[in-house]
């Protein structure tokens, strides 16, 4: 299985979206929804511009593969679409698929027990996070209902010199974005419609003759 646009907005809405290269916590060059070179090409150092939504998603995709893989192998029971992305989005964030005592128990058939196994898992250096409380009840809904929420998430800019400037942080619509195949700047409004290029010239060509016939020519 794959994951859905769907599921991949929800990651990207849990993780974040930084489309022009930045440094880390520990220094790391990093782009898009938390790649970096350790999860294989393109080097987010060597991209010195800022990636569209496509290309953010287009490398998210990428970078899923792996944890998707890692769900197809260590659950053997059936899956619909939305329990496979609440559990890749569970991978992606703990790479705990393989251990967790929540795979164990849906292994067993036991679908509701690992659904409540979602909720133990939200700390970090031994201490509850608030986000991460919020991700596994988010999750646990996509498991168990479907319920994805809504189709956003937050932009932030980084400087030249890779560091991310948190406060100028921006909540976008994706599907609007990648609708249009927008830059990440844009505001989270759904642009109107724009007449293609050849009607533009259509038109303008139309205004002239009118302009001419007034004009006596």
């Amino acid at each position: 299985m794959k994951t859905s646009l769907k599921g991949r907005m929800a990651i990207a809405r849990h993780e974040g979206i930084v489309p022009s290269r930045y440094k880390d916590a520990v220094g790391v060059w990093t782009i898009g929804v938390g790649h970096t070179r350790c999860a294989g090409e393109p080097d987010p150092q060597k991209i010195t511009w800022k990636l569209s939504m496509k290309e953010v998603f287009d490398l998210l995709s990428k970078d899923l593969s792996k944890f998707e893989a890692r769900v197809n192998k260590h659950v053997t029971v059936p899956l619909s679409q939305n329990q496979f992305d609440a559990l890749v989005s569970f991978d992606f964030n703990t790479g705990a698929i393989n251990r967790a005592t929540l795979t164990k128990k849906l292994n067993a058939g036991d679908y509701q027990g690992a659904a409540a196994q979602f909720g133990l898992w939200n700390k970090a250096g031994g201490r509850t996070l608030s986000a991460l409380v919020q991700r596994r009840k988010e999750e646990r809904a996509v498991f168990e209902r479907g319920a994805y929420g809504d189709a956003v998430a937050t932009i932030y800019p980084a400087d030249p010199n890779g560091r991310v400037l948190w406060s100028k942080g921006k909540r976008v619509n994706l599907l609007t974005l990648l609708a249009h195949d927008s830059v990440t700047d844009i505001p989270d409004t759904i642009p109107p419609v724009k007449p293609k290029p050849y009607l533009f010239g259509a038109l303008a060509n139309l205004a002239r003759l009118i302009l001419d016939l007034f004009k006596g020519k």
